[in-house]
């Protein structure tokens, strides 16, 4: 077991955890709610948490433009408990992966359908960092929409 995976799949861990627990302070109807017109819906914020885990492990295993695009579309969690589900279900897979890719495969660079190219460590901390920032959107738009936090 890598000390540095474990650490940074622990914060990813956090911040899904703690989502989740934002998540059971709304209604079903308030996933619709947006903070602003030109803004994400509550619902769509929480989608892109729910996959950030599995986009962001499939871009880092080089999946193409038309492929995630693919994968985007095919989503659709209409439910508080789909953004749930899908939250554990895609955690689990990423840390599934990386808990067994060996030193040689985590110092592996691949690069993203627009050109980034990163090793797998560093993929992981990008996915570290994405989801901490979409937490955060979340947590602005509850509070802007709602005055929950």
């Amino acid at each position: 077991m890598n000390t540095y995976i474990n650490s940074a799949l622990n914060q990813i861990e956090i911040a899904l955890k703690t989502t989740i627990q934002m998540v059971e302070v709304i209604e079903e109807a308030d996933l619709q709610k947006k903070p602003a017109s030109n803004k994400r819906s509550i619902g769509e914020l929480l989608e892109h948490i729910a996959v950030i885990c599995k986009a962001d492990l499939m871009i880092s295993n080089g999946a193409k433009q038309k492929e995630m695009n693919q994968y985007y579309s095919s989503v659709a969690l209409l439910s508080i408990q789909d953004v749930k589900s899908a939250i554990a279900e895609n955690y689990k897979t990423l840390k599934d992966i990386y808990m067994n890719l060996t030193e040689i495969e985590l110092q592996e660079r691949t690069t993203a359908y627009w050109g980034a190219t990163y090793t797998r460590y560093e993929w992981l901390l990008e996915i570290v960092a994405h989801t901490i920032i979409i937490e955060l959107n979340y947590t602005h738009c509850l509070s802007t929409v709602m005055g929950k936090t």
